[in-house]
């Protein structure tokens, strides 16, 4: 029968949802998973150093938010819009292309300096596109997007930032994602220095996050989804700490679920470079991440899924417990400490 995808469903009042980021970054509210025996706790993520352990290991995913919306114009004056995706290792991109009836094959627009191919239908409503910027390579096309392009915003986030940067990690390194590891959002440099500073070592890899991550599940049950493929680099001395650190009774520690799938999928495949439509649910196995910190996540997604494999049923009552308390939701707002030791049994 599988597990039906309304299993997931919760009330979720537009209210709820942080249309801007809080200001300072380590600002946001932060609930602390204490078990299903214990309340949760009310903290604030300049807490989170205090409730690490020496010895753990926190990994996050310094993946960079590209510009990748461009706003262009047809040779006849239409307006165009192009959502870049992903660049192929030919050196075209996956994009989506709006309006798409209404661009064949062959179409070229324009945005500042940037021309823009548009070629075959790659279906799924995916479009093959080839960037001509004034200077060629992907470094060509990276400078011309910082100059024509706009970072994409999540669909339930109405406003345009001020600042941009407040879309990216303080330690976004690696441009190529569409959307922000947003748990990273909170971190400050101020809260690394004393995650540090407790004992806890902080490693890195990087995961590109796919427009995917918007997506609600379109199946009836939960079993037949199936996920977007995301490139992902893990270096093997990432994996190395988390080992050595478990291995010592420590804890691994993941900031957002883009770094707990690109751990558990190297772990899984032995790659520590590639491709993964990694998909985390039920009674998942989990062999390297013990702990996560998280934002509030859409009902029925893949991402309240992989939290349910986590720590099981009682996210419902955290999510109560949050909405209750006022704690702000999805891409802007509050965050969850969750603690895998008691499992879904708990």
């Amino acid at each position: 029968m599988g597990t039906p995808v309304d299993s997931f469903a919760y009330d979720l009042p537009e209210v709820a949802i942080a249309q801007v980021p809080v200001e300072p970054r380590d600002g946001a509210r932060l609930l602390v998973d204490r078990g299903p025996r214990r309340a949760p706790d009310d903290r604030g993520v300049r807490d989170l150093p205090t409730l690490l352990d020496p010895g753990d290991v926190l990994v996050v995913n310094e993946t960079r938010v590209l510009p990748a919306r461009v706003r262009a114009t047809k040779a006849t004056g239409g307006a165009v819009e192009v959502l870049l995706l992903e660049r192929e290792t030919s050196g075209s991109w996956q994009a989506l292309v709006r309006p798409g009836r209404r661009v064949p094959p062959g179409t070229r627009v324009t945005a500042g300096g940037l021309a823009i191919e548009v070629a075959q239908d790659l279906g799924d409503g995916v479009r093959r596109v080839h960037l001509h910027p004034g200077e060629a390579g992907a470094a060509g096309e990276l400078a011309a997007l910082d100059a024509v392009g706009e970072v994409p915003l999540p669909p339930y986030v109405h406003a345009a930032l001020d600042d941009p940067e407040r879309y990216q990690t303080v330690y976004a390194r690696t441009p190529g994602s569409v959307a922000a590891p947003t748990a990273g959002l909170h971190l400050t440099p101020r809260v690394l220095d004393a995650v540090r500073d407790r004992g806890v070592r902080v490693e890195a890899l990087d995961l590109r996050v796919g427009l995917g991550t918007f997506r609600p599940l379109a199946t009836d049950t939960v079993e037949a989804h199936r996920m977007h493929e995301e490139a992902y680099r893990v270096e093997p001395e990432v994996l190395d700490a988390c080992a050595r650190a478990r291995a010592h009774g420590r804890r691994v520690v993941a900031v957002g679920t883009t770094t707990l799938r690109a751990l558990e999928a190297a772990a899984a495949s032995g790659a520590a470079e590639g491709r993964t439509d990694i998909y985390i649910h039920g009674d998942f196995g989990f062999r390297v991440v013990d702990r996560l910190l998280t934002n509030f996540h859409v009902p029925r997604s893949s991402l309240l899924v992989l939290v349910d494999a986590f720590v099981g049923p009682r996210w419902r009552a955290l999510y109560d417990h949050a909405l209750a308390e006022g704690y702000r939701v999805l891409s802007f707002g509050d965050c969850a400490l969750l603690d895998r030791r008691w499992g879904r049994a708990a």
